[in-house]
């Protein structure tokens, strides 16, 4: 297994969406924080399962929501570099470590 953390900016973007969601319906944000949280520990269990997106960093694509945690392994660890909404401009997250 895994340990999994979130780059502090990986972290503010997170908490972000939350917010937003949370402002609108708690019941969806609830879904958010649940898929985020299911994306987590399936990173946490076999972080190589997801695709490449680059040599250093993976992705996984949250299902109903348009959100891209991006990350990467680095041994044990796992860390979220992004929690990438679709619209934004790709690649913005590069040079987080």
């Amino acid at each position: 297994m895994a340990e999994v953390a979130f780059h502090p900016e990986a972290q503010a973007e997170y908490e972000a969406a939350l917010c937003w969601y949370q402002e609108r319906s708690r019941r969806v944000a609830a879904r958010f924080e649940a898929e985020v949280g299911h994306a987590l520990s399936l990173l946490d269990d076999n972080p190589d399962m997801f695709p490449a997106y680059d040599e250093d960093h993976r992705f996984t694509i949250l299902r109903r929501f348009p959100y891209t945690l991006v990350y990467h392994v680095q041994g044990d660890h796992v860390v979220i570099v992004a929690v990438a909404h679709s619209y934004r401009k790709p690649g913005y997250w590069q040079g987080r470590q």
